[in-house]
């Protein structure tokens, strides 16, 4: 198939600036068998093309490179497509009657499980997690566990925690908490970090996925917004498994990097799938392995420096994982030429993160550019940055947080901290490359939201938070666009608008570049192509 995109503004992501940009930005490009074969005036292109090339009017509208998302949990979103959502929530009462008809709709018994996500005690009107008490107002039957938006705690109700064996007499894992009824050991239903795991173990072989279902849902949200390469962070050996099965099958629509969870599988798990790395079989490969070294700063289990605000005096959350095992991981990472990515929301953990990754380096004495990633950035120190830019560690910045979050961080962190979350500016004059993510399921992978965040860095309540850490909008296109190529190693294929690469596009309704950076978010997706063909045509 033959195509030429022509009649509309076409932004290429080939030159340092948006002036450059928009000064030699291309009136057509011609695409041949899902790769790009010529950019340039309409006249050269056409004398390019073959007679049978269709020829595609953008009627004014802004063609880019499609969005390249750089984390996100892709079978997690799939999979809680199926459960209860509690995003809308602003009360217990709203979780009580979500859940209910909930139930109601699915017809759960008693061999099955109630499994809810989305709330954000922040906002809820009780500014607290619902416990078991709520929770077993809508059954203490049937057991219940939902998820807090950031996916680092949940609550439970007492049929969950019975069928899970806690009690008082049960202890804290390691990288986790059991919450506590005040004043006594009896569990009060929270669970936060690793303790979700003692739960998840015992609930969560009873859930029914409809995995034909699941395969043509999946991945109907990213599409719908204009991003074509994928992430699965943090991959089980269940999540691999579906994986290599939606492959198989020819069901991929788009690009799917995965990245086995270190501390779920052993080494052999990991390097028995070595022929995927790097090399797409269907449209699914290997990137590297994971790491996840701490928790949530809205939900204060992030590993910080310096303590939180607030009633805990001297807390600062706490780490998932021990320097030794850490430093073991990573070494082995670079024994391997793995790329490996960690979370990194507090201080604290990326310290540990960037010290281990140094000190790998240093004792295998590593040449190699492995292209190490620090996932979400939130509390990243500058003289952290400056160490990472040595290190040409990629900082991949959930910015998301400054509008989601912003206001919670003020309150949690203070001004100071607060003012320097996602900071992206300081990392670009650092020498550091930035990419952004939505971390999907936690927000919507709506990467012109996350432009409009970087751009204009405000909040919720419309307080700007850092605004020295905005930048220019041609830099936050970079960040989802060719940067992120070049985190998966792709940037010589993908992630701009170029002879010899693959013809991965969205078409907008407005140029970025040339409509007010206030109205950035409000643009709309009209096509996505992937590999010259449409996958996506807004009605």
């Amino acid at each position: 198939m033959e195509q030429i995109f022509y009649n509309g503004k076409i932004i290429t992501m080939t030159e340092k600036t948006a002036a450059e940009e928009l000064k030699k930005a291309p009136e057509a490009v011609l695409v041949r068998d899902g790769m790009i074969i010529e950019t340039g005036t309409l006249d050269e292109v056409s004398q390019a093309a073959s007679d049978q090339a269709v020829k595609r009017d953008l009627n004014g509208n802004c063609l880019i490179p499609s969005f390249i998302d750089t984390h996100s949990h892709f079978v997690m979103n799939g999979q809680m497509s199926a459960w209860a959502d509690l995003s809308d929530c602003e009360s217990f009462a709203d979780i009580i009657a979500a859940l209910t008809a909930y139930i109601d709709k699915n017809k759960i018994t008693e061999e099955g499980i109630v499994l809810g996500y989305g709330y954000d005690h922040n906002f809820l009107k009780e500014g607290e997690h619902p416990d078991k008490y709520v929770l077993d107002q809508v059954s203490n039957k049937l057991p219940i566990f939902i998820l807090h938006i950031s996916a680092h705690m949940g609550c439970v109700n007492s049929a969950a925690l019975k069928i899970a064996g806690l009690d008082k007499k049960s202890s804290d894992p390691q990288g986790g908490m059991i919450g506590r009824i005040e004043g006594s050991d009896e569990p009060s239903g929270y669970v936060e970090e690793a303790g979700m795991n003692l739960v998840q173990q015992a609930l969560f072989p009873r859930m029914k996925i409809d995995y034909h279902q699941m395969m043509s849902e999946i991945q109907k949200i990213y599409i719908e917004n204009g991003v074509t390469t994928v992430q699965d962070g943090a991959s089980t050996e269940s999540d691999i498994n579906f994986l290599l099965k939606m492959s198989e099958q020819g069901a991929l629509k788009v690009d799917v990097v995965a990245y086995p969870f270190m501390s779920a599988l052993s080494m052999e798990d990991i390097i028995q799938n070595k022929k995927l790395y790097n090399t797409y079989v269907n449209r699914f490969r290997i990137g590297g392995c994971k790491l996840v070294l701490d928790g949530s700063p809205q939900g204060r289990s992030a590993w910080l420096s310096e303590p939180y605000l607030g009633e805990q005096a001297d807390y600062c959350g706490y780490p998932w994982l021990k320097d030794c095992d850490v430093q073991s991981y990573i070494k082995q990472a670079v024994e391997q030429k793995w790329q490996i990515l960690a979370h990194c929301n507090g201080d604290a953990a990326s310290e540990q993160f960037i010290s281990a990754y140094e000190k790998a380096v240093r004792e295998l004495d590593c040449q190699e550019d492995l292209r190490p990633v620090m996932i979400h950035c939130q509390t990243v120190r500058n003289d952290q940055l400056e160490r990472m830019g040595l290190l040409h560690m990629i900082a991949s910045i959930f910015v998301g947080h400054v509008w989601y979050w912003g206001d919670i961080h003020m309150k949690n962190l203070g001004q100071k901290r607060a003012q320097h979350i996602s900071p992206v500016k300081d990392a670009i004059d650092r020498g550091v490359l930035v990419t952004f993510h939505q971390d999907t399921p936690v927000t919507k992978p709506d990467m012109l939201h996350s432009i409009w965040c970087a751009v204009n860095r405000i909040s919720r309540n419309g307080n700007v938070i850092g605004e020295d850490q905005s930048i220019d909008v041609y830099d936050a296109l970079k960040a989802v666009t060719i940067n992120a190529a070049f985190q998966y190693y792709e940037e010589n294929t993908k992630g701009s608008i170029e002879k010899g690469k693959r013809a991965d596009f969205v078409i907008l309704d407005q140029s970025p570049l040339e409509i007010d950076k206030s109205e950035i978010k409000n643009i709309h997706v009209l096509e996505t192509i992937k590999d010259g063909e449409t996958i996506y045509l807004k009605k």
